[in-house]
């Protein structure tokens, strides 16, 4: 029996649907530092991503240059910050561009992930830092766990106060208004936590490094900047913008994690031994889509699509019989 011109329609209409269908998962898969990632969240500031602030007149969403200004300052506890509802525990990567223009003598530049705290003395905390003391402008990567053990270390060769975790590398130096792009990349098998600070535009690695924590990080659920737990001198300031914010975990672990989620079994891995990273290579920056807060489920997707193909065929099979 020949197809009359509705049937023909509803058919294209129905193959262009799972063409794009098909197309979706590709467009959001994501690759950072060769992992597969799922991500949670993001903005690329084109819109006012609706950061809570107690500080809204130096931290705020600016529009004309479509990125978050900052303006930390010690001893006035300020801070800004998002909520992240859709992470418990597991491996995860933050990821963010940041244009440091003034940093004063003792003043400090801080972003990471955390509990609600959000103190540097209190886990757990994942907090990369761009200060300006006595080593001059360096980078720091501090850790605290959620037994409350503090772990850091900086890009200044061989630091004494840094013990076993001193970096042995070149002494690193960041720059003013220059785009670096910051990725914090946590390994929950291995009790890894990486910092990378690279050049936005050449890809270019400034410096990276990482420490051991000896357990396992969980409960972060905000990714903040600010000034809690600092209390030096005040009417110091680090001033800039950040850009491109992502919170993404490796696709092979659960999108959403809660405390009643069953335990996940650790894999035994041997503990690297710490090399200094003095490499300067090109990095593949992967360019962020539109804001999303978390991006759609390929599985979902292929519900959708197989949902679709019983329909029309139930269509077709009634017309046929008519």
């Amino acid at each position: 029996m020949e197809i009359k011109m509705p049937i023909r329609k509803i058919y294209l209409g129905i193959l262009c649907l799972l063409f794009m269908v098909a197309l979706v998962p590709a467009i959001h898969a994501q690759t950072v530092n060769g992992k597969e990632v799922t991500v949670l969240y993001q903005t690329t500031f084109s819109n006012d991503p609706g950061w809570v602030t107690n500080n809204p007149s130096s931290d705020y969403w600016d529009p004309t240059m479509g990125m978050y200004h900052f303006s930390i300052e010690p001893s006035t506890g300020s801070y800004a910050y998002t909520e992240i509802t859709n992470y418990y525990k597991g491996s995860f990567i933050l990821e963010y561009d940041v244009i440091i223009q003034r940093i004063d003598d003792s003043a400090t530049f801080r972003l990471g992930f955390s509990g609600e705290e959000m103190d540097p003395s209190k886990g757990p905390i994942v907090l990369s830092m761009f200060t300006n003391a006595k080593y001059g402008k360096i980078m720091w990567l501090h850790v605290v766990t959620n037994g409350n053990k503090i772990i850091e270390t900086n890009s200044q060769h061989a630091a004494n106060e840094m013990g076993t975790n001193a970096y042995n590398g070149p002494t690193a130096n960041y720059e003013l208004n220059k785009t670096y792009h910051v990725t914090l990349d946590y390994d929950d098998d291995r009790k890894v936590v990486s910092m990378e600070v690279a050049e936005r535009v050449t890809g270019n690695v400034v410096w990276s490094y990482y420490v051991n924590t000896w357990e396992n990080l969980h409960g972060m659920k905000r990714i903040y900047l600010g000034s809690k737990g600092d209390y030096g001198q005040m009417n110091l300031y680090a001033q800039g913008y950040i850009d491109n914010v992502r919170l993404s975990v490796p696709v092979s672990e659960s999108v959403v994690t809660t405390e009643t989620t069953a335990p996940v079994t650790t894999l035994v891995t041997q503990t690297p031994t710490k090399k200094p990273t003095t490499r300067q290579t090109t990095a593949a920056l992967t360019p962020y889509p539109t804001d999303t807060p978390q991006s759609p489920s390929s599985a979902i997707l292929s519900v959708g699509a197989i949902s679709i193909i019983a329909i029309c065929g139930g269509l077709y099979r009634q017309k046929k019989n008519q």
